[in-house]
């Protein structure tokens, strides 16, 4: 694959990745606006990887925690810090799973990969995304999450599954609603992000390795590198506004977007 192709995908993935606009939404448009070809299965693993390794360095002291949290919660036992959180971060990545299973068992994950899809879910839910970070409290913080809302989060979450929806700008979302002041809300979307981000990377990895070459494992690692650079700084942007301006930014970007691809789609 040319290395300008390569690139382009990966500041694609890395930057929409953990912004409140979608990076399946605009990975999607990129070959059907441009003509250029699918970058395959093996780059979106690649790139994946990239944007996962961003969020964990970001985000490294909650994810050492979780970590040395993680073998006492797989027992059972929520007890201390790491554990709890360790044991809200998958809880909260169960209603993905099992909505994703469904849209693949019936066809309508590829069936809502269309223009039309991607433009009136930017716009509807970048109207939505307004509404909470106007209307939500800002009273709760990080530390305060619980399992009813991992789990309310994660259904919000489960809804990025649709093309153009955002998976971080639908969590946020969620978190908004629940009263979480903006910063803490992006928190623990990133968080939420790591465990779906390795499903995700797992279930592609599978499909991909028996189709990769020396070629495209290349071609895999200059894109995880490039998504790895443009991730982490659009994350650490957003995390650094985040402490003085709200969401309507990325909420204008979205109704502009949603109302251009509407009009594409319909004419």
């Amino acid at each position: 694959m040319p290395l300008f192709h390569l690139i382009l995908v990966a500041a694609i993935q890395g930057l929409t990745e953990f912004l409140p606009v979608s990076s399946s939404g605009h990975l999607i448009l990129l070959p059907n606006l441009t003509g250029l070809e699918d970058q395959g299965q093996a780059i979106d693993v690649a790139v994946h990887v990239g944007t996962l390794l961003a969020v964990m360095l970001y985000f490294w002291s909650d994810v050492k925690l979780a970590i040395g949290g993680l073998p006492r919660a797989m027992t059972g036992k929520i007890d201390t810090e790491g554990s709890k959180l360790a044991f809200l971060m998958v809880i909260s990545s169960i209603p993905v799973v099992a909505f994703g299973l469904l849209l693949k068992l019936t066809g309508l994950d590829e069936a809502l990969r269309s223009i039309a899809v991607i433009g009136w879910t930017m716009l509807i839910f970048g109207i939505v995304l307004y509404w909470a970070d106007q209307a939500g409290a800002t009273d709760r913080k990080a530390e305060d999450w619980t399992m009813r809302d991992a789990m309310v989060m994660g259904v919000w979450q489960a809804i990025a599954l649709i093309p153009g929806t955002s998976r971080s700008g639908i969590t946020i979302t969620g978190a908004r609603f629940l009263g979480y002041a903006r910063p803490d809300a992006a928190r623990l979307a990133m968080l939420m992000s790591i465990p779906v981000i390795i499903e995700t990377g797992a279930l592609l990895t599978g499909e991909a390795a028996l189709k990769s070459d020396l070629g495209v494992l290349r071609d895999g690692a200059i894109a995880a590198g490039f998504a790895f650079v443009a991730a982490l700084l659009a994350l650490s942007l957003m995390m650094r506004l985040l402490r003085s301006v709200s969401f309507t930014p990325y909420v204008v970007y979205r109704v502009i977007l949603g109302i251009s691809l509407l009009i594409v789609a319909y004419t």
